[in-house]
């Protein structure tokens, strides 16, 4: 997979021009001198929630170790909406590469935000512990629910028609795929239903207000226990310093 690497306009770079000779320049004054609206091709990045991720592209060789050795790439992502508003890139990819790969690679950076942000809504970044195994467990069990959903998200079948295969059907009604979300809020409401009994609601507040006081009063008294054994430690070693000390010394701290 190509790897890319986003750098500011100013910073500079060393490519290689339309006529075979060299240029270093920062990356905004390259694109403002070499690139022509003809170079710009529209292609797709990823798909969002509203639906493709189009934008501008224009890709340049770049000169490393003072050759062109078609790796080493400046790429340039430019807005459809607003065409001033331009990313550069350096690119690192095989060689006959083609332009659609390297993009598809800079847009697979969307699906990892949206895995975290989905794990996060599973409580990934909700865990209160203060040591490796429990944080390990955790991360264990909000990934394992997550592989859940996933698996339920790629079997399900439902946004397409019913007598056509997979490969080659295509969405009969205005209905997305199922996500992971949704996924997520159907198990919550047909395992979990929203209480409605006013006896419920009392219950489930109380059970969360002494789930609370619980958690509260033991690690309040961890805390204690914590500044119990320090100040044992510090009696301990004032006592050992005093009684290491030479019986001449140790009476003229006291005496004067």
């Amino acid at each position: 997979m190509p790897m890319r690497l986003p750098i500011a306009c100013t910073d500079a770079v060393c490519v290689q021009t339309p006529s075979g000779s060299y240029l270093l320049a920062e990356a905004r004054e390259i694109d403002a001198a070499l690139i022509k609206e003809q170079d710009w091709r529209r292609l797709e990045m990823s798909q969002g929630t509203k639906g493709p991720r189009m934008f501008d592209w224009a890709i340049l060789p770049v000169v490393h170790q003072g050759i062109v050795d078609g790796r080493h790439w400046l790429l340039i992502r430019r807005c459809i909406d607003d065409p001033d508003e331009k990313t550069y890139y350096l690119v690192f990819a095989l060689p006959a590469t083609t332009l659609q790969k390297m993009v598809s690679a800079l847009g697979a950076r969307w699906h990892i935000e949206e895995d975290l942000e989905a794990t996060k809504d599973l409580g990934l970044d909700q865990y209160e512990v203060r040591s490796f195994i429990g944080w390990y467990r955790h991360i264990t069990l909000v990934l394992l629910a997550y592989a859940f959903l996933v698996g339920i998200r790629v079997h399900d079948k439902s946004h397409l028609p019913a007598n056509a295969p997979s490969e080659q059907a295509e969405p009969s009604r205005p209905l997305l795929p199922l996500t992971t979300s949704e996924a997520r809020h159907l198990l919550a409401r047909l395992f979990f239903p929203v209480p409605s009994h006013a006896r419920l609601v009392q219950a489930w507040s109380q059970w969360r207000r002494q789930h609370q006081y619980w958690a509260s009063y033991y690690h309040s008294r961890q805390r204690e226990n914590r500044r119990i054994a320090l100040s044992v430690a510090c009696d301990q070693w004032l006592l050992a310093c005093v009684f290491s000390l030479p019986c001449k010394r140790l009476s003229s701290l006291f005496l004067g």
